[in-house]
């Protein structure tokens, strides 16, 4: 069956189009009327690329109490996005081939969006393995290595890359070991410790250094270095110079962009994210959103255990797939942000950065993943109405204007609230 999506604004142009889908692609986009055997009217909302999001955490398998492949989709679909890409932190870790190969039927069998999957580092004989089930890239969790680790691990993904068909495409959680566990370690000496004193445990120039020494492990090994949930000003000014003569990329998350880590005397350990929310003279803000901008949310849920634990043992993590587009939106509609940068910084520039060549824009012959804004519907954010098994979220209560009202995954609808 062939679909056809009527009365669709397009940031880019002028006017009303239609657009034809056969076959999961895009056939036509036309101003005049198409015919199909089936017909979505829009009803002259914005219809954007679908929406990808390069940062998230599905705990599946071996942490499903958390969330799953199901949920986490469901919780993705509902939020406007259409692709996901899922990181390598689960139990086992997804840094063998007979881990990602489990974890790639877990999510083809439960999966109501589109997803990439990120490996672990290992040793290079096993990743020449899984370079052959193609991860679309490799995570590397620097707060968790060595600097004499951390050298060969970047040595051996340059190996990797001249021996193997990997793209060289290397993701970086950026803080630095040796600082993080100094400044831990001297806070919990105080005895009791506040939410807030995570913060300091680990600080802003732990991000700094790990991206300074990420950038120059990159830039030695010939690699391609996008960087996570990028929190720090100092750490993006860094970014910026090393982009003049360099592959490179990062992305932010909504919490960073929109707290700073006063928000822990308010929402307590629930805030509670690595890397944390920083003071906000050193925080990344909505006014560092551009055209090359992406957006990728962190997704990583927990259960209500979890996050309660105290200020050092509550599990670190926050679930944004349903609150990112309507927090965004209303920035837009507050005047912080151009509406037509949201589809680029949702979905074009992540596609770019991660190889997904036939997605990130509307065009003719690319992938039929759109998602639908209706840039005026107001609401509030109520947890009990999310898809995800999180039962938590800073955003709760929370007022908005703007918000995805459908998602269209390979030319099929899997939500609808227009």
């Amino acid at each position: 069956m062939d679909l056809i999506i009527k009365n669709c604004k397009l940031v880019d142009k002028l006017g009303e189009y239609n657009i034809k889908v056969e076959d999961g692609k895009i056939t036509d986009i036309s101003k005049n009327p198409l015919k199909g055997d089936e017909t979505i009217d829009i009803k002259c909302n914005y219809l954007m690329p679908g929406f990808i999001d390069p940062h998230i955490h599905f705990r599946d398998p071996g942490l499903t109490q958390k969330e799953d492949f199901k949920t986490g989709s469901l919780s993705a679909a509902n939020g406007g996005f259409t692709t996901v890409i899922d990181m390598p932190n689960t139990l086992p870790k997804t840094n063998t081939y007979k881990a990602l190969k489990e974890k790639i039927q877990i999510a083809k069998s439960k999966s109501v969006v589109n997803f990439e999957l990120q490996a672990g580092h290992n040793t290079l004989e096993e990743m020449k393995k899984m370079i052959t089930l193609k991860p679309i890239s490799f995570k590397i969790f620097m707060d968790l290595e060595s600097d004499e680790s951390l050298e060969r691990i970047f040595k051996d993904l340059s190996t990797l890359k001249d021996t193997t068909e990997y793209n060289g495409l290397v993701a970086t959680h950026c803080e630095k070991k040796a600082i993080v566990e100094r400044e831990t370690e001297r806070l919990k000496q105080k005895g009791e410790n506040e939410a807030i004193d995570y913060t300091y445990g680990r600080p802003t120039i732990s991000e700094d250094e790990s991206v300074k020494q990420a950038i120059e492990l990159a830039r030695e090994n010939n690699l391609r270095l996008h960087i996570c949930h990028l929190s720090s000003s100092k750490s993006l000014s860094m970014a910026k110079t090393a982009s003049k003569s360099m592959p490179i990329s990062w992305e932010f998350t909504p919490h960073h962009l929109l707290l700073d880590n006063t928000a822990y005397n308010v929402y307590g350990t629930f805030i509670k994210t690595n890397p944390p929310l920083r003071p906000k003279n050193e925080s990344v803000s909505v006014e560092d959103l551009d055209e090359t901008s992406i957006i990728g949310t962190d997704h990583a849920p927990h259960t209500l255990e979890d996050k309660t634990k105290g200020t050092w043992n509550s599990s670190p993590g926050i679930p944004n797939l349903e609150t990112v587009v309507p927090l965004m939106l209303t920035e837009v509609n507050n005047g912080n942000i151009d509406l037509n940068i949201i589809p680029k910084i949702f979905s074009t520039n992540a596609a770019k950065v991660y190889g997904l060549e036939n997605k990130g824009e509307i065009a003719i012959g690319k992938d039929a993943d759109f998602t639908v804004i209706d840039l005026k519907r107001e609401g509030k954010f109520n947890i009990d109405e999310f898809e995800t098994k999180a039962e938590y979220s800073p955003f709760d209560g929370w007022n908005y204007t703007g918000t995805a009202v459908m998602t269209i995954v390979n030319g099929k609808v899997v939500m609808d609230k227009l």
